[in-house]
């Protein structure tokens, strides 16, 4: 891919105390040909320093500081804004903790030419590299809503392959302007999970493909954000906004097998998840759903008083 054609395509990083894993992820960048004036590194109110190290390691980004954490989706979209603005093609969604090989950037740049409107490659883990994080997701409207393909499987030729899916995950997602120019931005108001769900399902709807690359990876340390796997926090923030999704677009029938799928069996994950002492997760998401349904939306203030009990 020609340097004109990276020029026009900027990339949107957001950290909040993400710390050393920042600079890994915005040299990936740069090892994609991308220059740091075309990078947005929008920092979320962080208190570990990082954002300093940043600037000192890469004093020409384009940096946008929040004065409070306004969450992953209000925050990329400030950066996607800012992008736009200056006349961005394409917009590379890119969380912290995710790094790329060189090539991978411009491989997505020629599939988005191919008459997608989102792309995003296969996002394997860092730990164990071998391993499957995520080939896509489809919308199943069962347990989480949704599945990621490959989840924790062995990588391999199935998953090394182009796809149509339903959503590529927000960690590495490379999005055509006209997309954003049809649907809008993220719902900043998810906070964190769902959101990038929420986006391709609305890209989708208004006739844009959603395509994984599987021939192309991204490295994603999936413990670094909010821990990963099976832990409260994130239970509890997938929990609240699994039932915003569907508050926006539920039918009866998909309202019927998420209650079957998700809350009815809530009793007996735990009963098997507190044998494995991860009994406390199951309970975050019980509470979760409950204040999804009462209308209650995550926020840093709420996620704040459940981390301090």
């Amino acid at each position: 891919m020609s340097g004109t054609a990276l020029a026009r395509t900027w990339a949107v990083v957001v950290n909040w105390n993400g710390g050393e894993r920042n600079l890994d992820c915005l040299r990936s960048l740069a090892s994609q040909g991308l220059a740091p004036e075309r990078i947005v590194f929008v920092d979320n109110a962080s208190s570990d320093g990082s954002l300093e190290r940043v600037r000192a390691a890469f004093p020409a980004l384009a940096v946008l500081r929040n004065e409070t954490n306004l969450g992953y989706g209000h925050g990329t979209n400030r950066g996607i804004e800012l992008a736009l603005a200056y006349g961005a093609e394409r917009v590379f969604l890119v969380n912290n903790d995710v790094t790329f090989p060189p090539g991978t950037l411009a491989g997505l740049e020629r599939a988005l030419a191919e008459g997608a409107g989102i792309v995003g490659p296969r996002v394997l883990f860092e730990r164990p590299p071998d391993r499957v994080w995520c080939a896509g997701g489809v919308l199943t409207f069962r347990t989480n809503l949704s599945t990621l393909l490959g989840h924790g499987e062995p990588d391999g030729p199935r998953f090394q392959v182009t796809r149509e899916v339903d959503y590529v995950p927000g960690c590495a997602m490379l999005v055509v302007r006209e997309v954003f120019e049809r649907i809008g931005l993220l719902e900043g108001d998810y906070f964190a999970y769902h959101e990038d769900v929420e986006f391709c399902w609305k890209a989708k709807r208004a006739g844009f493909p959603v395509r994984v690359i599987g021939a192309l990876a991204a490295r994603h340390d999936a413990h670094a954000s909010t821990g990963g796997g099976y832990n409260p926090l994130r239970k509890y923030m997938m929990a609240v906004n699994s039932v915003h999704f569907l508050r926006r677009h539920g039918t009866l029938g998909r309202w019927i097998s998420f209650w079957v799928f998700e809350v009815a069996s809530l009793p007996f994950v735990w009963l098997y998840r507190a044998l494995r002492g991860e009994g406390g997760a199951v309970l975050a998401k019980a509470r979760g759903t409950w204040d999804g349904l009462r209308g209650r939306a995550v926020t840093a203030e709420r996620l704040r008083e459940l981390s301090a009990r």
